[in-house]
């Protein structure tokens, strides 16, 4: 650039003397300034640059033209090309662009003249533009003149005929000769009267009426003589010619009006247009007005602006509606605080849905309708972790910031056991997972339990099974009878029905038979075999409680099983010894409505579309919200109940047992079912359903359980709706009185504050002690020099706001998380607030207690302070960045500590350090967490305060280190450089593509800076030698390097028998330093089109080494390309190259364990799948730091499975943020607390379930949607916890293993086979294991049991066949065929027939047999298996056939027969896709996983 710019000033300046004078001669003309960009290779950059630069003098004088293009100098292009970017392996080419400072802004200066002239051309123009305008307005006042003084003669508009065979004729005639022939004949006609011609025939005249006519037209000829004024005749014939000409085809005049026509008429519809989208948006903005009153609003009548941001930005992501391109982004705010009106509010909706059709507008008013019931979910859920926040702080008195969490669990059970029944069935078990871990669970009640009872629901699967067991015959039959009851029974039967007795039933609609012991139950027969048990486990248990009647528009849109499993109603009993305030519980019912008749708690958007389908009309947009606004309406959040019973309930409704019927006043009495007072239930009319509100349930009238059966079951018992029995107008009343009633603003009689902390939960209640621990060591003077490196560090930790799992103890996220899981979204919030004063009075600690925690929140303080000083005094040892320090070194300097007083001491230490093995050399290296494990054992052994004595150790090594300003500055890039590298592994969605190039980057950056050379540099990864073993066992395949080597170096493989230092680097496992390469001749040289001459530089390689010091890897780097003569690596630089290479092992490792977690995640669900039903879809999410500063974690969807089993892994994961998950914060939720989250949105319910690092925090999230249902069957929720349990066993041993905390441990021969195959078998591995431990603490007494289990098939065939023999049948068989396939796993020469006998099958069983299931390997290299056998007898016997026998030894065998299975057939797919990484690749926008089937159990 600098040689370039001297050349060009003078043809720039030639340039601009030539425009001036063309400027003078035609006009202004605008110049554009010209760019230039020129990229050439290295080998003739430095040859042309003499040639031109002569080139460029000899032509200073010669005139240039503006249209050639200047030649340019290629001098300045290895000065504009960024060094950085061209040494990377993925970059585009470098552009250069002379910018001509100084003579391009001269240039584009405006000089005087122009100015003047400007001015003058510009009046010029003026004045003749305004005289034109004033000839035509002259023109125009003579014509109007003399239209006053000679009016229009409409005798011409005869002429007009636009008949076709004429018209051009006419035109013509009308255009050239009938004006002027016109007033001739008018002229030769009065002299012809006035010579009295026409009175005398035959008086004889000269005059000649044709020769008086021809000298008219001569002396009047239009083409000569020019008409001083026309006629009212000729006015009008010449506009009638004018109208003529446009109909004469193909002329100008009819062109030119077809034109104008178009433009009429486009102009015509664009206003009809606009319009028409004046009067749609009117229409819209009023709807939005209207649903503005829907939302919960703060004491300012406000709404915050990012709930709405939300809202569209989940709207507009919907796949179904594909709205992401037409739509304008959503930029959703970071905060709390902007809040919108009712105007602001819907000029924000209505910029993003200008373009939105009606059909798309309708569904985003459903939309709008049903966040806006969800949004009152939320704000319920914030008050009610606001209310644990403080119930926290409030047990917390010592401040310490946790609490025991044994203490909390056994609150939690002692409340449970003292509500009442209907309240427990709310409530969690909380001694249940997931308030109980799995290693607090024994493995034989973990793998072999089958109690039912044990459910996080009491009685949950009890419920579900009794529903089934009525027979549907005697359903029809009491629903006839209730039908055939005449009117004034069915009166009176609405009015008891419309009773708060059972509100369930105004919800749902659907017909309940409940029994003697007031739990309803589904009249619905169905056979006990597996497939009915199927059926059972795709109904869904509604999760929500609001009672709601349903419109008839709904009815026949519902097509989902509903169930309600447990009532929204809680109990507890109102006894002295609980002491709870009145009306402390209440049931949401009362309080909760609907806009689809499911409440705010989340019905599903396409049930709510269901009931809006068919009132679609733009002009009146709120009446589609009319009909359901009762659903929704809470209008006496106030009182007891919110939303009236909006219609009378019919007999589907209300079809009980006759004991139910004539018991009913004996169960209001008893409290069975919620009373009320005589008043009140002759206040219910037939039409229109209204509880008043004086009649308020107390906490001693729970809700009686109900279940409810589906829409499709009812039409074909040939129940009738209510509305079957109403008149038109009456139900025209009662949607009319449904769509008048106000809505609430209240929750439960309680306003919104305004406050809203769901987006900022975390960083509002969050401790971040390492915080706290920095400032307090900033304040702190004697260490001033590490000040600096603190605050990198602290910048450095990007993934904030985790809170670590202990075992032990709750911090505030974790307490609050748990209490709500605990009471669950579907308690209210008097629920809340009796175990709140429930824990107020019995967290009680004892004085040495609140001592032990004060101790231990101080010893956690000192370790966090301890922990930065000691690594931020490392950082400033290892000022090259080498990532170690040498033991010696420190050894020498600690020596010295007062003097070498405490030398003696301190060798004690070492006596208790296990050092790591010596390095080539004889050297011993500290890593970090090494060197501060070293120094606090030294500290320990040193006479004072612990504390103390370590803060003066630190700061005699601070003082003892004497580092330069330019050490420090190169130390502080340095470590930058490498924290970028391993920040590329933590956000790269498990991909090594971003972790090579920062690698590179760190690289080429600190040889610019600080070495001055232009280097280059590749990465090679050791491999087995498959395919040419004579040349040696292992290979290495170059993976990565720099742009410019690879079209030689990328891809190529380097064998032991060829040149090169790279597998000496590999067998010694330390640097190799090559200063002159030319002299070297060992180095093998990629680039064979090299000349020798040019073989000059240096090259350096490094082991890449795991944590356990074993090599993986060479990192190489030379200087071939670079131009200088003396270029050989400094000290500094070689042990930075060793630091990168040391954190890009990590890195690289960090990603593989990424990859592994995903291998084992999938197996696991497709194990999971293939034995549960009920899960529709599991979401997988990992933990990313955000790329914004000082913000919050992000999740990556890494994969979703779906109904099929089918995983579908992303390439380019999708990222979610915080701020976006305002209605989907469970996430976040579990990902903060590291705690299991039970959850429900839009419908669905979901279990959250973290996956934890070694460390106890979130590395990942897994959510598993069951959709519809409440919870899964138990034996579906116990299958989901083994799975779990065993995803976590083995995601933490991968996590040990690569970080070194733990050794590999290789138990089957199959993981042996490499990394990649071992984690995808590891699932299997690890269940094997926990079941061989299990039926390792099987007794004898266990197996003698099943032996016992047969049956003679002679004496079989002659016993009558009923329902219990048959079971006993089947059970024998299960038994005996799992047994079978036992023993043939280990007599595979054993035939079906010699297994014929049971007691020959006996003789197999015994305490050798167990042993070797104990120590069984399905994956042996010389294992002999008869699977078609094993197959044969396991696989007719399906997992509830299994669950239902529900003894502990099959449930082993059963699962163990299975494992052994899955493993024998991966061990002989051991080379296909199966065990390969399920990652897609780089032409992949994803790829799909699953399992295999067949080596699975069955559902």
């Amino acid at each position: 650039m600098s040689e370039s710019a001297p050349q060009e000033e003078p043809k720039r300046a030639q340039e601009n003397g030539k425009e001036d004078k063309e400027r003078n001669q035609e006009g202004s003309e605008a110049e554009e300034p010209i760019q230039y960009s020129q990229s050439m290779s290295d080998s003739s950059a430095v040859g042309t640059c003499s040639n031109v630069t002569g080139a460029a003098a000899n032509k200073k004088s010669q005139d240039l033209n503006l249209e050639n293009q200047p030649k340019l100098s290629t001098c300045s292009e290895k000065e504009s090309k960024t060094r950085v970017s061209k040494n990377v392996v993925f970059r585009k080419p470098a552009k250069v662009i002379f910018n001509l400072d100084q003579t391009a802004q001269d240039s584009n200066l405006e000089q005087p003249w122009k100015k003047n002239l400007l001015e003058r051309v510009q009046a010029r123009a003026q004045a003749m533009h305004q005289k034109i305008i004033d000839k035509e307005n002259l023109k125009k006042e003579v014509e109007k003149k003399a239209e006053e003084k000679l009016p229009r003669d409409n005798l011409a508009k005869e002429w007009f005929n636009t008949e076709n065979m004429a018209l051009s004729t006419r035109a013509y005639l009308l255009d050239k000769l009938l004006p002027t022939l016109v007033p001739g004949m008018e002229r030769m006609l009065m002299q012809v009267e006035k010579k009295k011609l026409l009175a005398g025939v035959d008086i004889p005249t000269k005059f000649d009426p044709i020769n008086h006519l021809g000298e008219y037209l001569m002396r009047n000829n239009p083409k000569y003589i020019k008409d001083s004024g026309l006629s009212g005749y000729q006015r009008v014939m010449r506009d009638i010619s004018e109208d003529l000409k446009i109909y004469v085809p193909n002329t100008t005049y009819n062109r030119v009006s077809k034109i104008k026509e178009n433009i009429k008429q486009k102009r015509e519809q664009k206003e009809y247009i606009n319009d028409v989208k004046a009067k749609v948006a009117n229409a819209r903005k009023l709807a939005l007005q209207e649903q503005f009153n829907e939302w919960i609003l703060d004491p300012k009548g406000m709404i915050p602006m990012v709930v709405i941001q939300n809202v569209l930005h989940e709207f507009f992501r919907n796949p179904d509606l594909q709205l992401e391109t037409c739509c304008l982004p959503v930029d959703i705010a970071d905060s709390m605080k902007p809040r919108l009106n009712k105007t602001e509010f819907t000029q924000l909706v209505s910029l993003h849905i200008a373009g939105f059709k009606s059909e798309t507008f309708e569904k985003l008013l459903k939309h709008l309708c049903h966040c806006a019931d969800e949004f009152r979910e939320i704000i319920k859920t914030d008050m009610r972790r606001q209310m644990f926040a403080e119930l926290f702080l409030h047990c917390d008195r010592g401040k310490v910031g946790f609490l025991d969490r044994q203490r909390t669990l056994a609150l939690l059970e002692t409340f449970y056991d003292q509500s009442s029944k209907v309240l427990r069935g709310i409530l969690r078990n909380p001694r249940q997972w997931p308030f109980v871990e799995f290693g607090e669970i024994d493995l034989p009640e973990f793998w072999g339990d089958t109690d039912n009872q044990k459910h996080i629901y009491e009685d949950f699967d009890k419920v579900l099974l009794e529903m089934d067991t009525l027979p549907s015959e005697k359903h029809v039959s009491k629903t006839q009878s209730k039908l055939s009851a005449s009117p004034e029974d069915q009166h009176e039967h609405y009015r008891e029905s419309s009773l708060p007795q059972s509100p369930p039933e105004q919800q749902r609609g659907a017909t309940v038979e409940q029994g003697p012991d007031g739990i309803s139950t589904r009249e619905q027969e169905q056979p006990e075999e597996s497939t009915g048990e199927q059926e059972l486990n795709e109904e869904s248990v509604s999760k929500k409680g609001t009672y709601t009647g349903s419109t008839p528009e709904q009815r026949p849109s519902r097509e989902l099983i509903i169930e309600q499993g447990v009532p929204q109603g809680t109990h507890i009993e109102s006894t002295a010894e609980q002491e709870l305030p009145e009306e402390s519980i209440t049931t949401e019912g009362q309080h909760e409505g609907s806009t689809t008749g499911q409440g705010s708690h989340g019905k599903s958007t396409e049930e709510q579309g269901s009931l809006r389908e068919s009132q679609s009309d733009l002009e009146q947009p709120r009446e589609i919200m009319a009909g359901q606004e009762a659903h929704r309406e809470s209008q006496s959040d106030q009182g007891p109940h919110r939303g009236s019973t909006a219609e009378p309930q019919s007999p589907r409704e209300t079809i009980l047992e006759e004991e139910q019927d004539t018991d009913f006043t004996s169960q209001l009495s008893k409290g069975s079912i919620v009373g009320e007072s005589k008043t009140s239930r002759e206040s219910i009319s037939f039409e229109h359903t209204e509880i008043p509100p004086q009649e308020e349930r107390t906490q001693g009238q729970p809700y009686e359980e109900l279940l409810f059966i589906s829409p499709e079951l009812q039409e074909k018992t040939g129940v009738s709706s209510p509305e079957d029995h109403l008149s038109e107008p009456a139900k025209k009343e009662v949607q009319k009185d449904k769509s008048c009633e106000p809505k609430s603003q209240k929750i439960e009689g309680k306003s919104w504050t305004g406050e809203l902390l769901t987006c900022n939960w975390n960083m509002q209640y969050a401790k971040h002690e390492d915080e706290e621990q920095a400032n307090l060591i900033y304040g702190n003077s004697r260490f001033a020099d590490l000040h600096s490196i603190i605050r990198n560090i602290q910048s450095y930790k990007e993934t904030k706001g985790r809170s670590a799992f202990n075992g032990v103890s709750f911090n505030l996220l974790q307490f609050v998380q748990l209490l709500e899981t605990f009471v669950g979204e579907d308690s209210p919030l008097s629920v809340s607030e009796a175990l709140t004063s429930f824990f107020k009075k019995g967290f009680v600690e004892t004085k040495e207690e609140k001592m032990s925690g004060l101790e231990k929140a101080r010893q956690n303080a000192s370790q966090i302070q301890r922990e930065l000083l000691l690594k931020a005094l490392f950082q400033k040892w290892d000022s090259d960045g080498s990532g170690f320090l040498d033991l010696k070194e420190v050894d020498e300097l600690l020596y010295t500590y007062k003097e070498g007083m405490e030398k003696e001491s301190m060798k004690k230490a070492k006596l208790h350090v296990q050092f790591p093995k010596l390095h080539p050399g004889h050297e011993v290296r500290l890593s970090c967490k090494q060197f501060q494990k070293y120094i606090e054992l030294v500290v320990s052994e040193l006479r004072g305060n612990e504390e103390e004595v370590l803060e003066s150790v630190v700061e005699f090594l601070m003082n003892s280190l004497e580092r330069s300003h330019v050490e420090s500055l190169r130390n502080c890039a340095r470590q930058k450089w490498l924290h970028q590298i391993q920040r590329a592994a933590e956000t790269s969605g498990v991909s090594l593509e971003p972790v090579y190039t920062e690698t590179f980057k760190a690289l080429t950056q600190d040889a610019e800076a600080h070495g001055n050379k232009k280097i280059s540099a590749h990465i090679s990864l050791l491999e087995e030698n498959l395919l040419l073993p004579d040349r040696g066992n292992v290979l290495l395949r170059n993976v990565a390097c720099t742009l410019d080597d690879a079209p030689f170096v990328l891809k190529r493989v380097l064998y032991r028998d060829m040149k090169g230092i790279s597998f000496t680097v590999v067998d010694e496992g330390k640097p190799i330093h090559v200063p002159q390469v030319q002299h070297h001749g060992n180095i093998y040289f990629w680039n064979h089109s090299r000349k020798k001459s040019d073989h000059s530089g240096s090259f350096l390689a490094l082991p890449l080494q795991d944590a356990y010091m074993r090599i993986f890897g060479v990192l190489a780097v030379d200087t071939l390309r670079d131009p200088q003569k003396i270029n050989i690596f400094l000290p500094h630089e070689i042990r930075f190259y060793q630091g990168v290479a040391n954190v890009f092992s990590t890195a690289y490792h960090y990603v593989h364990s990424r990859e592994h977690i995903l291998h084992i995640v999938i197996t696991g669900i497709g194990w999971l799948y293939n034995i549960t039903p009920s899960i529709t879809a599991i979401s997988t999410y990992f933990v990313e730091p955000n790329s914004e500063k000082d913000s919050d974690y992000v999740l990556r969807n890494m994969m979703v499975t779906g109904l099929q089993g089918l995983t579908e892994i992303h390439k380019n994961p999708p990222v979610v943020f915080r701020k976006t998950c305002i209605f989907r914060d469970f996430l976040f939720k579990c990902t903060d607390s590291s705690e299991v989250v039970l959850a429900s949105v839009c419908g669905e319910n979901h279990i959250v379930v973290p996956l934890r690092e070694r460390t106890g925090e979130a590395l990942g999230v897994l959510d598993v949607n069951i959709g519809k249902r409440k919870m899964l069957l138990y034996r579906e929720f116990k299958d989901l916890q083994k799975m779990l349990k065993v995803i976590q066993l083995a995601c933490s041993e991968i996590l040990g293993e690569l970080s070194g905390e733990i050794k590999k441990n290789y138990i089957l021969e199959i993981e042996n086979v490499g990394e990649v195959q071992r984690a995808g078998i590891l699932f299997f591995r690890v269940m094997l294991r926990e079941l061989q431990e299990c039926l390792g603490l099987l007794t004898s007494s266990d197996f003698v049991s099943l032996l016992l289990y047969d049956y003679d098939p002679l004496a079989e065939d002659e016993a009558p066949s009923d329902s219990q023999s048959q079971d006993l049948k089947a059970n024998i068989k299960l038994v005996q065929d799992i047994l079978k396939a036992i023993i043939v796993f280990f007599n595979p020469k054993l035939q079906s027939s010699d297994l014929e006998s049971w007691d020959r099958c006996k003789l197999y069983v015994n305490q050798q047999l167990v042993e070797n299931i104990c120590d069984f390997d399905p994956t042996a290299m010389e294992l002999e298996v008869n699977l078609e056998l094993i197959v044969e007898y396991v696989e007719d016997h399906s997992r509830i056939e299994v669950w239902k026998f529900g003894n502990a030894a099959i449930e082993y065998l059963y699962h163990w027969a299975h494992i052994c299975l899955a493993l024998i057939k991966l061990n002989k797919k051991i080379s296909g896709a199966i065990i390969s990484p399920p990652l897609p690749s780089k032409t992949d926008s994803y790829v799909y996983a699953k399992m295999p089937e067949g080596s699975l159990p069955g559902k």
